[in-house]
């Protein structure tokens, strides 16, 4: 809902992506319907399904009310990137684009591990009108980047696949999110900003 101008554009460009969720999304009891959908929606924006891995760990289970200990996300973050050569991380930015206290993880992963020399981005969190401002956002997130060097914005080429890899999440496709997919901002754009630990 969040990546898709990230994810096209890498893909696109033949990047070796992949992708690291940490949570089969099992608040609802339907954990095993969101993992087939997700991979549905992972070939539909052409990422293999081999590089994609889904934890469902008792500690890291789906909710607002479940908040995630940081230090085992730095362990399961850690054996990810060491097990695929990882060179660099995208992530949420500390508010996480809703203020969903999971949205965010990795920069204790970046200061215990600052040796191996990684470079990361957060997407961006948007204001309010921002947010739903739909493909107006493209000047914006290219005027923020252009203002600030530590900051790219990556325009989707592609937005009606964004569109189709979210409604393979048939168990969340509701009116709400079918209208936030097509108003949302980060259908549109990612504005990325750099990670300093």
């Amino acid at each position: 809902m969040f990546f898709s101008p990230t994810i096209n554009y890498l893909t696109a460009n033949a990047y070796n992506i992949h992708i690291l969720c940490l949570s089969t999304g099992n608040a609802d009891g339907m954990g095993s319907i969101r993992k087939d959908e997700l991979r549905q929606a992972c070939a539909v924006l052409r990422v293999p399904l081999q590089q994609l891995t889904i934890v469902d760990h008792p500690n890291l289970q789906d909710g607002f009310g479940q908040v995630w200990s940081h230090d085992l996300l730095e362990e399961i973050i850690s054996e990810e990137v060491t097990s695929h050569d990882i060179h660099t991380i995208i992530t949420f930015d500390n508010y996480g684009v809703s203020g969903h206290c999971n949205h965010r993880g990795v920069v204790k992963f970046l200061q215990t591990n600052s040796e191996r020399n990684i470079k990361a981005w957060e997407l961006v969190s948007l204001n309010i009108i921002r947010k739903y401002c739909g493909p107006i956002d493209i000047w914006l997130s290219i005027l923020s980047a252009k203002r600030h060097g530590s900051k790219v914005s990556i325009i989707n080429e592609q937005p009606l696949k964004s569109y189709e890899a979210m409604a393979q999440h048939l168990s969340q496709w509701v009116w709400f999110r079918k209208l936030f997919v097509s108003f949302s901002s980060y259908t549109y754009t990612n504005t990325l900003q750099r990670i300093s630990p």
